[in-house]
């Protein structure tokens, strides 16, 4: 009898998705640096946006949603809450899904 026969065969692999997994935080805050002066108002408004968004799609791949449409509003949210941020607007949760969408 060959050695691979005798060989158990390994278990299945599941998804991390159907089972919460604890997020792991940065030991350290990163070092707040002050944003440029002179821009106009909105710009400081996307970009504060665009880096929450960040966050949260990490946050959301690290805890096992990967797709899309797996990142309701509600599972964003609950995200944000764990991490430690304000609940995000209806505007920065459709810019979660667009990170999770274009970063793939």
């Amino acid at each position: 009898m060959p050695a691979a026969a005798l060989k158990p065969k390994p278990l299945p692999v599941q998804s991390t998705a159907k089972r919460p997994v604890l997020l792991e935080l940065p030991c350290a805050p990163v070092e707040k640096r002050p944003l440029p002066p002179g821009r106009p108002r909105e710009w400081y408004i996307t970009h504060n946006r665009r880096l929450k968004a960040m966050r949260l799609a990490i946050a959301l791949l690290d805890s096992g949603v990967y797709l899309p449409s797996q990142a309701r509003n509600d599972t964003i949210r609950t995200a944000a809450e764990l991490i430690g941020v304000h609940p995000p607007s209806d505007t920065t949760c459709h810019m979660v899904r667009a990170f999770m969408r274009y970063n793939r």
